[in-house]
């Protein structure tokens, strides 16, 4: 089941890109300006009706440390996920990103001390699926906050999937898991019947 489309410009044109999301594909640049999509058969998913927020999480939630918004500065989240030693998103990624933008496909959610930007994170939103991309933090906990109030927007709006990617052990505490590639398409054609916006 896994395969790589290895730097076809035309796959970051803003259709084909959709298309390659809602088929469960996500692009990765390989550090040497090829673009690849993977289409893994063992997907990584946070379940939105059976999901777990961290204590600390919790704690930080309750304490209004942070201000939330969402799609007010997108394009400092995408700079911010990609500012690391070693990073899957280069700037023809950030460029088909910004093109994904201006048709309504890339959203954020972003945490504020100060009116100052410290978290965040990413994905692209089709129909009833959110696949997730990538999160930043500069203080304790704020991508983490901004990670629940992505699952509760989600839950509000009636999305029916929460892609991940790939599963890590951060990923594990809200709850994500990794399901079979069956499991996961019946996921993928529950959420395209699925009228829902994600602002």
């Amino acid at each position: 089941m896994d395969f790589r489309l290895l730097d076809i410009d035309s796959t970051l044109e803003p259709d084909n890109m959709i298309r390659l999301y809602a088929s469960g594909a996500f692009p990765m640049d390989d550090g040497f300006g090829n673009i690849n999509w993977y289409l893994p058969s063992i997907r990584s998913i946070i379940p939105l009706d059976n999901f777990n927020i961290p204590r600390s999480t919790k704690k930080l939630i309750n304490e209004n440390k942070f201000e939330i918004r969402y799609d007010f500065d997108y394009l400092n989240v995408i700079y911010n996920c990609a500012k690391r030693d070693s990073t899957w998103i280069s700037n023809k990624l950030i460029e088909a990103y910004k093109k994904l933008h201006k048709r309504g496909f890339v959203h954020s959610v972003e945490t504020y001390i100060n009116d100052q930007l410290v978290g965040g994170l990413y994905g692209i939103a089709f129909r009833g699926g959110f696949f997730g991309e990538s999160m930043f933090s500069f203080v304790t906990g704020a991508s983490k906050v901004a990670l629940i109030k992505l699952i509760e927007r989600l839950r509000e709006r009636n999305f029916v999937l929460l892609d991940v990617q790939y599963l890590t052990d951060h990923l594990k505490m809200f709850g994500a898991i990794e399901i079979e590639w069956d499991e996961y398409y019946d996921l993928l054609i529950k959420s395209y019947n699925t009228n829902t916006t994600f602002t």
